[in-house]
């Protein structure tokens, strides 16, 4: 997606667990805005899927659509359940895993 395509979807009202679809044993990505100073990306994860442990060099915020899931930030584990958020700190190992099916928007801030 280019930063103007981005753009072209600033007005229209969408929800946001309907954006992307579980498929069995796979993660769904659909990314929703990308900008030079960052990006915002849903996922969908089947239970028991996720993302292996690595560090990116901007913060990003992890905020849980639908399900739950546990992230590992620095080796220290964190269970979040709908609605909950935790800050993935820039240049930290973090991994998930999905605990049930579950769906997360992804905010990396590049500045």
């Amino acid at each position: 997606m280019t930063e103007k395509e981005s753009n072209n979807r600033a007005s229209k009202v969408q929800s946001m667990a309907d954006l992307v679809n579980y498929q069995d044993g796979s993660v769904v990505s659909r990314e929703i805005i990308r900008k030079s100073t960052g990006t915002v990306t849903l996922f969908a994860f089947d239970e028991g899927q996720g993302l292996s442990e690595h560090t990116a060099p901007f913060d990003a915020l992890v905020y849980v659509v639908d399900g739950q899931a546990e992230v590992l930030i620095s080796g220290k584990a964190y269970h979040l359940n709908q609605g909950d958020y935790v800050i993935l700190p820039a240049n930290e190992t973090h991994a998930l895993r999905a605990l049930s099916k579950f769906k997360m928007l992804l905010a990396m801030i590049k500045s």
